[in-house]
């Protein structure tokens, strides 16, 4: 199975009438940071969903994923017809212009990345000077951990080898990823769910100037 079979396979088991995890939450926080009249590129953008409130936002969108299941459905979201959707391959340097965007928006995308370093390294690559990277992942803070170290269901289920999640993040590993790939201003929020086990990253970081 190649990989853009293994994409198409994920998202055909996806029904389609699914909102994505945290919509709301998220949606607030990409919202948040983006201004109208932005170019804004959103990398796994999926069945569209994110996309389509960029464009409501008054942004200028460009759309790539791994999937034509998913940009096919991303054609029949209201406002979408507005995003540039482009299939691209997985993990292959993205056929998008230096410095061409002003924000990446990248939801729960970074934890499905095998090479990491150079999956960040292009999307700093196609942002402007200056440029801003907002990005979300699954949380894996210790108390997260303690919760699923105490049931070994829920420990394994979470970690099946077989799953599509191979990444697993804290605040304190994102960040240090984001610095070393090159970012700066890099800053990583915990969101949704308790205090002491929220299951959300919310990252931005700043493209430094040429």
């Amino acid at each position: 199975m190649t990989p853009r079979d293994y994409y198409e396979a994920l998202w055909e088991s996806v029904p389609e009438d699914s909102l994505p995890a945290d919509f709301a939450l998220r949606r607030r926080y990409l919202l948040g940071h983006v201004r109208a009249g932005e170019r804004v590129l959103d990398v796994g953008c999926g069945d569209g969903r994110f996309a389509a409130e960029l464009v409501r936002a008054g942004a200028h969108v460009v759309g790539v994923d791994v999937a034509a299941r998913a940009l096919r459905r991303a054609e029949r979201i209201p406002r979408a017809a507005a995003v540039d959707l482009r299939l691209v391959a997985a993990e292959e340097p993205l056929p998008l212009s230096d410095a061409s965007f002003d924000v990446v928006w990248a939801g729960e995308v970074i934890e499905h990345i095998v090479d990491t370093a150079a999956w960040l390294s292009e999307l700093r690559r196609v942002l402007r000077s200056q440029g801003r990277l907002l990005l979300t992942t699954p949380a894996h803070g210790r108390a997260r951990l303690l919760a699923l170290a105490l049931s070994a269901r829920a420990f394994d289920e979470h970690f099946d080898p077989r799953a599509d999640h191979l990444r697993f993040y804290s605040r304190r590993t994102l960040a240090r990823l984001l610095d070393d790939l090159g970012f700066h201003d890099v800053q990583v929020l915990s969101a949704g769910g308790p205090p002491l086990a929220r299951r959300l990253l919310l990252a931005r970081a700043t493209r430094s100037r040429f």
